[in-house]
This record gives structure tokens, C-alpha cells and sequence, in this order.
């Protein structure tokens, strides 16, 4: 079974298409893992095994009539919360909001059903999205698999959970500061962030993108043939492409890839991950890249704008709401916003300014250099009922530093593993390309892929 679960997307397609395997059995591999590990991880919500099967069911049909809807025909699928499906309340993570059923699919759950995924749960994030954590005030506290007093990250915490515990090959979380990359790296998996627009969010804000979340380069990439279809409902959808998603070859002989070790402001990163890091850039320019150390682009005047231009916008999604609900919001994330409400709306429109000082910073280095090497964490782990890695309301933001610009400057950014730790927690690299270089991402993600190996093991439930 084990094995089984390894299988990659375009495994479980050839094992379809040629009648060894079929969607109802590999959704009982999965079903079965699931039972085995959630106990441990507290990855899923709305999680519904009957509906699993009998849309594993449609699809065994459908493959065997030669009649597939999709790339993605028979392959199980977790959705962060944040991404409505009709029918399933999206209590943004936080016990305040009221469980009403969403009225429709927003576009990446529509596409997903267009193309005949298993959409069989929704993944877990702390409360509004607003933590790089796995702790919620609605939710059960997900945990990291390679070791569960750790913390996977997030806010797509339970999408990091449940790829990392091996429930299925493909899990979408959003992304507006890190939300994708960071627990990816804190997981060891691949976690991708297109440009903006690439993957049509609904509600769609400055920085707000989706990604897939894999074990694989492949598997990302793959799944973006459906994820990138565009949608009216997002004013920043990109048009349709015509991209060839699995063209993932490259030779790097001659790229300019910068090298930052040092986000500018934050949390610095720790010698273990920035010893990951430098090994990782000596592959490059083994390679025959041009490899050179830049200098950072985040300042802290940036960090703390967009801190208070956060605390505004939240302060002013939540004020309509009664003091009893109020209470309900996990207090880390309610002390940090209530000063939203002292925060003046010069001091909000400077604060948004710096995600434009963001993007000319992005876009001079990149006058420079044709992709950038940095660490997606800056620390190796931390503590499961954390709400942050600094667990302190007053520094919500420390831990984003070298990953936020990024969707800011709406380029493209992934997060693949590089290393463990001496504790034995995976290590991110981040790896960045120029606005709509979504393909020199996936490109340079997947050589470096293919000169490590990847990971060649992964966690298993304790039972």
C-alpha cells in the first residue's frame, strides 16, 4: 500500500488508462491511509469518504468507456477551506464566523470538478488565513508528520499535513504571504506559487494566489493544466495559455541566479538552512549557471507598512461583528488586529505603498539576475500549539520575510525541499523567477529535483 501511495499523478493515469488500477481502488489506498494517520495529523475538515467513493465509482466508469472528463480524471484532491464548494460552510478558520453552506463553487473547485478530480475534503487553516501555523480556534490543531509536536506551517496548514501524511497526490492552498511555500518547506514538499492571476481566486485581493501543494515537481505542474483555466469572478485572472506545463526540461548553463541569505529584516535564517541553501546554489552553478550573492529587498519600514495595512483591512472585516462572535476569534489573532482600529487611513494607504516599494525593489533586482535562490523558512521548525514562529502577537510578521515581496511583486516563487535538519525537519529552497516566468520556475524546480533525487521517504503513522 505504502507503495501505492508513492504513485505519482501521471502513474495513476498510465495505471487507469491500461486497466491495472482504478480510481475506487487507489481511493481505498487512500481512504485506508487516511484512517491510519488523521488520529495524529488533524489534517482534514469536511472530510466525506462516501462521496469519495461513489465519485471514484463515476470515474472507474468513465475510464473504462474510454469517455475521461480530464487531466485530472480519478485523482483524490483536498481544497484549503478559504476555497468555497457549494454546499460545505467555509468558516475561515476561526469559530466566529457563521456555518452557512457556500452557494457555489468558487473556480478552482469548479475546475477541479470539470475535470473529474475526487474532491473528497477540505484542508485546515488557522483563523482567517491569518497565521503561518496550524493552530485555529475552529478547527483541531494540525500537526507536522515527520514529527508531531512540530508544526506544519501554513495557513495552509492541513493541504502541508495531509500531502506530507500521503493522502492523495495533489493538495491546493492559497497564498498571500508565504501561505503555500512556507509549510511546504516546513514539510518537505513542493508548494508552488504562479504569478498573480495564473490560478483565479474568488475573493481575490493584492498578493492573493493559489498553489498546488505535491510531493513532486511533476505532480505541480501537471495539475496546472486545470488550476490555470482562467475565471470572471477573478478581476486579475490571467487570459487563457496555450503553456505546455510539462516541457520541464532546461539547461541553467549561463542563467544569472542570485543567491539571498539574508530577507533584509525578520527572523534570520539559521546556519543549518543557510548551509542547505548555499549547497543548493552550488548545484546551479555546477550546473553552469552564474551564481552570485544578492542583496535583500525587504526593509523593515515594508514589513511594518504592510503589518499595519493587514491590521486595517482585518480590523474592518470583523468590526461588524458582536462582541460575543469577537471573542470567539483566537486571541493571538485578535490582539494583533484590534490595533488595526487605531491604525489611520494615511497611515493604511502608506502601508499599502509598500507593496508598491515591494514591487520596484522586485523588479530592479530582477534587472539583475534571472531567477533567485533564497530559504523559504528561516527556522527549522517550531512548536505545534504555536500560533507563529515567534508566538508573539506584537511580531506577527517576522517569519514571511523572505517569501512576502514575492506576492507583492505578483512573480512566481516555489518552495522544494534541500535538506534536513540535524533534528531530521525538511528544509525549503525557495526559488523565484520574473513576473509570468510561472515555466523557468517549474523548470529549474524540477532540475534541481532531478539532481537530488527528491524525497525518498516519507512519514508513516505511528498505528
Amino acid at each position: 500500500m505504502t507503495e501505492l501511495l508513492d504513485f505519482t499523478i501521471k502513474d495513476l493515469l498510465r495505471s487507469f488508462k491500461e486497466g491495472t488500477l482504478s480510481p475506487s481502488e487507489y481511493w481505498q489506498a487512500v481512504e485506508a491511509r487516511i484512517a491510519a494517520f488523521e488520529p495524529e495529523v488533524a489534517a482534514l475538515y469536511a472530510y466525506d469518504p462516501e462521496s469519495a467513493r461513489v465519485q471514484a465509482a463515476a470515474s472507474t466508469e468513465r475510464w473504462k468507456k474510454g469517455q475521461t472528463r480530464g487531466p485530472l480524471d480519478g485523482i483524490p484532491v483536498t481544497l484549503k477551506e478559504l476555497i468555497a464548494t457549494k454546499g460545505t460552510p467555509v468558516p475561515l478558520g476561526t469559530a466566529a464566523v457563521e456555518l452557512l453552506p457556500a452557494a457555489e463553487d468558487a473556480p478552482i473547485a469548479a475546475r477541479m470538478r470539470e475535470d473529474g478530480a475526487i474532491v473528497f475534503a477540505k484542508t485546515t487553516c488557522p483563523d482567517y488565513g491569518m497565521l503561518s501555523s496550524g493552530l485555529s480556534s475552529f478547527h483541531p490543531l494540525s500537526r507536522n508528520p515527520w514529527n508531531t509536536t512540530q508544526n506544519p506551517g501554513g495557513s495552509s496548514a492541513g493541504a502541508a499535513s495531509a500531502a506530507a501524511a500521503g493522502y492523495g497526490p495533489l493538495h491546493i492552498g492559497t497564498d498571500i504571504g508565504g501561505s503555500v511555500r512556507l509549510p511546504a518547506g516546513w514539510t518537505g514538499l513542493f508548494g508552488f506559487k504562479p504569478s498573480h492571476g495564473r490560478i483565479p481566486v474568488d475573493p481575490y485581493f493584492v498578493g492573493r494566489c493559489a498553489g498546488p501543494m505535491t510531493r513532486t515537481v511533476e505532480d505541480a505542474a501537471w495539475s496546472m493544466f486545470t488550476l490555470s483555466r482562467p475565471d470572471w469572478r477573478d478581476g486579475t485572472s490571467l487570459p487563457p495559455n496555450e503553456i505546455d506545463w510539462m516541457d520541464l526540461e532546461i539547461d541553467v548553463k549561463g542563467l544569472r541566479i542570485g543567491v539571498m541569505l539574508d530577507a533584509g529584516c525578520g527572523l534570520p535564517a539559521e546556519p543549518e538552512i543557510k548551509a542547505a541553501v548555499l549547497d543548493a546554489a552550488r548545484r546551479f552553478e555546477e550546473a553552469g549557471a552564474i551564481v552570485t550573492e544578492v542583496a535583500p529587498i525587504l526593509t523593515r519600514d515594508m514589513l511594518d507598512g504592510l503589518d499595519n495595512f493587514w491590521r486595517a483591512k482585518f480590523w474592518g472585516d470583523i468590526a461588524g461583528l458582536n462582541e460575543e462572535r469577537r471573542a470567539m476569534i483566537l486571541p493571538y489573532i485578535y490582539q494583533w488586529a484590534a490595533k488595526g482600529a487605531a491604525v489611520t487611513g494615511v497611515e493604511a494607504v502608506d502601508g499599502f505603498r509598500q507593496t508598491i516599494e515591494m514591487r520596484r525593489a522586485a523588479g530592479k533586482l530582477f534587472c539583475e539576475v534571472d531567477a533567485v535562490l533564497s530559504p523559504t523558512n528561516p527556522i527549522v521548525s517550531y512548536p505545534a500549539d504555536w500560533a507563529s514562529p515567534t508566538n508573539d502577537p506584537e511580531k506577527p510578521f517576522e517569519h514571511i520575510a523572505f517569501t512576502v515581496p514575492w506576492n507583492m511583486s505578483e512573480q512566481p516563487a516555489a518552495s522544494i525541499n534541500c535538506g534536513f535538519s540535524a533534528s531530521g525537519m525538511p528544509i525549503g529552497l525557495q526559488i523565484v523567477g520574473p513576473r509570468f516566468g510561472d515555466m523557468l520556475v517549474l523548470r529549474l524546480s524540477k532540475a534541481f529535483e532531478s539532481w537530488t533525487g527528491g524525497v525518498r521517504t516519507w512519514p508513516q503513522p505511528v498505528s
